[in-house]
C-alpha cells in the first residue's frame, strides 16, 4: 500500500534523485520533473517505477500530490513553484523530507567538508556494509561497490553526504543542519559556494549550527591542526572529538604513514594499538585522509579497525572520482570531479606520485558557480604545478578570462574554446605512459568519449 504521493521538483539532480529512490523504496508513489530529464539518473529513476516529466509546468501538479519536495535549484517565478504556492499544496525541502521520513529513528553518520564528501561517504558506507551492518545511505555519487547512490538500508545506521549548500528558496540554512548526526565527520573547511556565502566566516557559522546538533554521546571526527575547523569547534562543542592526520608524529588520534608515495599502501596507527596495513586501489594523500576519517567514524559505531582496514582493500572507488575511463596505447584517461584549486592540486599530486616516467596532462573546465564568479582565480595557476601540460577550457557564461591563469602557469598551459579541437590535439600529443585527467563538475561537452575516440582512431592509423 502506498504511503502517499510525492512530487519532486528537480528530480534528476544527484541528491534529489537519491531522495526519489529512497521514497520509492519506502513505499511512496513518486513522480518528478526537471528542466532536463537525462541519463544516468533518469534511467535509474524510470527503472524504479518513477514517472518523470520534462520542464516545470503547473499541469504536473494538477494531480495534487500529498507533498511537493522542492529542490534547491528552484526559484520564485518557476511556474510549478508559483502554482504550488497559489493552490496551497503542502511542500517541503529534500533535506527536511529525508530528516522527517527516514533519519528520525536512525543513527546518522554525516560526512561534511569542502572536499572529499562523496569519497568518504562511500568509504564509510562500504566499511559498514563489509562489517555486516547493512547501512542505508544517500551519497552524491555512485560508489562502485553498490552501483547506486541511495538505499534505505536494513539497519539503524544511515550514512549521508552532508552538504553545506543552502536547503531551498524558503530555507536558507545549510542542508546538513536537518540531519542531526550522532557521528559527524568534518573532512576540511575552505571557502566555496561564492554564490551563496560572502566569506568563510559565513560557512563556519553554518558548521557551528551543525556542531550544536551533535549529541554529547556522539563523536566529531576532524583533521588535526586545521585552523578553520578549530575555530568552528572553539565557537562551542559539546561532543567528544577524534582527530586524524597523515604523519605519525602529528599527535592526532588516527595517524597514517605512507608505505607507497602515491598513497596506495599505508599503515594506520590508532592510540597504542598495533599498526594496521592498508593496500588499496585509491591514490593520493587526500584519499588516505578520507580513509582515516571513515575508519574513525566506523569505529564509533563498533566496527573494529582491522575490519575497516580489510574493507578498504576491497573498495572499488566512486564514479567520477579519478575514475579510469580507458587505456589506449598505454595512455590512461581519467575522469575527476575536481573543480576547486585544492581538489585539483591533490588529484594531480596523487597522479604524479603514481606516475613513474609518463607525463601528467590535465584538461580542466572551471565551471562551478564559485569559479564562474572569479573566486580562487589567483590560486588556479599554482594548483596545476605538478602537471606536465595543462589545457584550460573557457566555458560559456564565464564573466572573466582564463588568460591570466595560463600566463601565470608553472606548467606549459594553453587556453582552448573548442572541445573537438581539444580532443584532437591531446590525442596527437599524448605518448605511451602518459596519464590524462579530465577535471570538471559537469559534462565538459562530452570531451571524455571524444578523447577516447580520437586516441583509438590514432592507434588504428599507426
Amino acid at each position: 500500500m502506498s504511503k502517499g504521493h510525492i512530487h519532486i521538483l528537480g528530480i534528476c539532480g544527484t541528491f534529489m534523485g537519491g531522495i526519489a529512490l529512497l521514497a520509492r523504496e519506502m513505499g511512496f508513489r513518486v513522480t518528478g520533473s526537471d528542466a532536463a530529464v537525462y541519463p544516468p539518473m533518469s534511467t535509474q529513476l524510470e527503472a524504479a517505477g518513477i514517472d518523470l516529466m520534462e520542464g516545470y509546468l503547473a499541469e504536473h501538479l494538477h494531480q495534487r500530490p500529498d507533498c511537493v519536495v522542492v529542490g534547491n535549484a528552484m526559484t520564485r517565478g518557476n511556474p510549478a513553484v508559483e502554482y504550488m504556492l497559489n493552490t496551497g499544496l503542502a511542500y517541503t525541502s529534500g533535506p527536511q523530507w529525508l530528516a522527517e521520513n527516514l533519519l528520525r529513528d536512525k543513527w546518522v553518520l554525516a560526512v561534511s567538508g569542502t572536499h572529499g564528501k562523496t569519497s568518504t561517504s562511500s568509504l564509510l558506507a562500504w566499511i559498514l556494509e563489509y562489517a555486516g551492518m547493512a547501512p542505508g545511505f544517500l551519497i552524491g555519487g555512485v560508489p562502485a561497490n553498490f552501483g547506486l547512490s541511495a538505499r534505505a538500508g536494513g539497519s539503524d545506521f544511515f550514512v549521508v553526504e552532508a552538504d553545506e549548500y543552502d536547503t531551498a528558496f524558503f530555507d536558507k540554512r545549510s542542508k546538513f543542519v536537518h540531519y542531526r548526526p550522532r557521528t559527524l565527520a568534518i573532512n576540511n573547511l575552505e571557502f566555496d559556494h561564492a554564490d551563496i556565502f560572502d566569506d568563510i566566516g559565513a560557512i563556519q557559522r553554518q558548521f557551528h549550527h551543525l556542531v550544536r546538533c551533535v549529541p554529547g554521546e556522539g563523536l566529531i571526527v576532524h583533521p588535526c591542526g586545521v585552523a578553520a575547523i578549530d575555530e568552528v569547534l572553539a565557537m562551542g562543542c559539546w561532543t567528544p572529538v577524534s582527530s586524524f592526520a597523515v604523519g605519525v608524529d602529528s599527535g592526532a588520534d588516527w595517524r597514517a604513514e605512507l608505505v607507497a608515495p602515491d598513497g596506495t599502501a599505508f599503515r594506520v596507527f590508532q592510540g597504542d594499538e598495533p599498526a594496521l596495513a592498508v593496500n588499496w586501489s585509491q591514490c593520493g594523500i587526500h584519499n588516505v585522509e578520507n580513509a582515516l576519517t571513515a575508519m574513525a567514524a566506523a569505529r564509533h559505531v563498533g566496527v573494529p579497525s582491522e575490519v575497516a582496514a580489510a574493507a578498504l582493500g576491497e573498495f572499488g572507488g566512486v564514479k567520477r572520482r579519478l575514475e579510469l575511463l580507458g587505456r589506449v596505447r598505454d595512455i590512461a584517461v581519467y575522469d575527476d570531479f575536481a573543480h576547486h584549486p585544492t581538489a585539483i592540486a591533490t588529484t594531480l599530486q596523487g597522479l604524479r606520485a603514481r606516475s613513474r616516467e609518463g607525463r601528467v596532462i590535465a584538461l580542466i573546465e572551471p565551471r562551478s558557480n564559485t569559479m564562474r564568479l572569479g573566486e580562487h582565480r589567483d590560486e588556479l595557476a599554482a594548483s596545476t604545478a605538478l602537471a606536465d601540460r595543462v589545457f584550460w577550457f573557457q566555458p560559456a557564461g564565464m564573466n572573466w578570462s582564463l588568460d591570466l591563469v595560463v600566463e601565470q602557469s608553472r606548467a606549459p598551459a594553453q587556453l582552448v574554446e573548442n572541445i573537438d579541437e581539444l580532443a584532437q590535439q591531446v590525442a596527437r600529443e599524448a605518448l605511451p605512459g602518459d596519464q590524462i585527467v579530465i577535471m570538471s563538475n559537469g559534462s565538459f561537452g562530452g570531451i571524455h568519449q571524444k578523447l577516447l575516440d580520437q586516441l583509438n582512431k590514432a592507434e588504428h592509423h599507426e
